[in-house]
C-alpha cells in the first residue's frame, strides 16, 4: 500500500528519487517549458526501466504493481517533471490486461514507443484532446463500446494551455479497433480511474513540494524587520495546506488500494482522491504564492511553475463539475436511486 512502505518499495523510492533530482531539476523543468516534455530525461528514464516498470514480465515488463507506479508519480510531482509517465502507464497497463500478446507491448514497455490513454469518450467526435498527445505515438481511446488505438500520431502540436503540457488534439477517423464489448468498456475505465488515482498521488507531491517552497521563502522574506514566517496569520495558512495535502495523501493511498483490490467502490474513491488532491494541490500552491507577494507571479520564482501544473493538470480530465456528477452517479446508483 502507497500509504506505508515497505523495505523494497522505500529502496525503490530512494533510486527514482536519485533520478528525478539528476534528470528533472528546477532548471530543466525550465528548459522544457515550451515543448513540455525532456526528451533526454525520458531516454534516462528508459534506462532505468521505468517505462515498463508495471508490464507483465511476459512482455517485457518489470511486473510490478500499481502502489508502484505510485511511488513514481508522487515524486514526478515533487519534481514537475516533463515526463508522460502516467500517461503512458496507464495506457500500457489497459493495452496489456486486453491482450499480452500485443506486438506493440514490447515496444511500450522499453519506451521506445510513447503510449497516453484519451480521457474523454469519443461518442460522436472523431477528435479528442490527449495528455501527453504532442509526443504520444501510441494512444487509445474509447468509442462508444470499442475501444480504438491511434498509432504514429506523431505530427500532432501541443495546445496552448496554462502548465505548459504537452497536451494536443488528435483524430481517430483511421483509429484502429483492438477491443469491444462489455469487457473491454470496463477495461478502459478502469484505466481512466488508474489515471486518476495517480494523478492525485502526483498532485500530492506537488502540494507537499509548493507548500515547502512557501516555507522555505517565509523563512528568508524580512518584513518590516521581521521574518513573515513569524507572522501568525502565515503559519496558519501553511498549516490548513499542509493539512488538507496529507489528507489528500490518505485519500489517493485508499485508492490505489482499492483498485489493486479490485474493490467495487475503487472508482468512486479514485475520482475523489482526484478532486481532493487537484483543490489541495491549488491551494498549496496558491498561499505559497500569494506569501511571495508579488515575486509570486515573477517567472524567476519556482513558485509560479507549481501554481501553473496545479491549475492545469487537472483540467487534463475536463470540467471537474463533470467528475463531481460522475461520483455522486456511482453512489446513488449502488443505492438503487439512479
Amino acid at each position: 500500500m502507497y500509504l506505508r512502505l515497505s523495505p523494497d518499495e522505500e529502496s525503490i523510492k530512494d533510486i527514482f528519487d536519485s533520478f528525478f533530482d539528476a534528470e528533472c531539476s528546477i532548471e530543466r523543468v525550465r528548459t522544457a517549458e515550451e515543448s513540455g516534455f525532456d526528451a533526454t530525461a525520458w531516454e534516462r528514464f528508459i534506462e532505468t526501466g521505468g517505462p515498463g516498470m508495471c508490464l507483465p514480465e511476459s512482455c517485457g515488463g518489470g511486473g510490478a504493481d500499481l502502489t508502484t507506479a505510485a511511488i513514481v508519480a508522487n515524486l514526478l510531482g515533487t519534481y514537475v517533471a516533463p515526463i508522460p509517465f502516467i500517461e503512458h502507464v496507464v495506457a500500457a497497463r489497459l493495452l496489456a490486461s486486453l491482450d499480452e500478446s500485443n506486438a506493440n507491448l514490447p515496444l511500450l514497455a522499453t519506451g521506445e514507443m510513447i503510449g497516453s490513454l484519451a480521457l474523454q469518450s469519443l461518442h460522436d467526435s472523431t477528435s479528442a484532446i490527449v495528455p501527453a498527445g504532442a509526443i504520444a505515438n501510441y494512444i487509445i481511446g474509447l468509442r462508444g463500446e470499442e475501444i480504438v488505438v491511434a498509432e504514429n500520431t506523431t505530427d500532432a502540436s501541443p495546445l496552448r494551455n496554462t502548465a505548459n503540457l504537452p497536451i494536443a488534439r488528435h483524430n481517430f477517423d483511421d483509429a484502429i479497433v483492438i477491443a469491444s464489448g462489455e469487457q473491454a468498456h470496463n477495461a478502459y475505465l478502469r484505466a481512466k480511474s488508474e489515471w486518476k488515482a495517480l494523478m492525485a498521488v502526483a498532485l500530492t507531491g506537488l502540494g507537499r513540494k509548493a507548500v515547502d517552497i512557501g516555507v522555505g521563502y517565509a523563512k528568508e522574506r524580512y518584513q518590516f524587520g521581521v521574518l513573515i514566517g513569524s507572522f501568525q496569520g502565515i503559519q496558519h495558512g501553511f498549516a490548513t495546506s499542509i493539512t488538507n495535502v496529507e489528507g489528500s495523501h490518505f485519500l489517493s493511498s485508499r485508492a490505489i488500494a482499492a483498485l489493486e483490490e479490485g474493490a467495487d467502490n475503487s472508482a468512486q474513491l479514485a475520482g475523489m482522491a482526484f478532486l481532493f488532491a487537484s483543490e489541495a494541490a491549488l491551494d498549496a500552491a496558491a498561499t505559497s504564492l500569494q506569501y511571495h507577494g508579488g515575486y509570486g507571479f515573477a517567472e524567476e520564482y519556482d513558485i509560479q511553475l507549481y501554481y501553473r501544473r496545479a491549475k492545469g493538470w487537472p483540467l487534463q480530465l475536463g470540467d471537474p463539475g463533470l467528475e463531481y456528477q460522475h461520483i455522486a452517479n456511482l453512489c446513488l446508483s449502488k443505492e438503487g436511486v439512479v
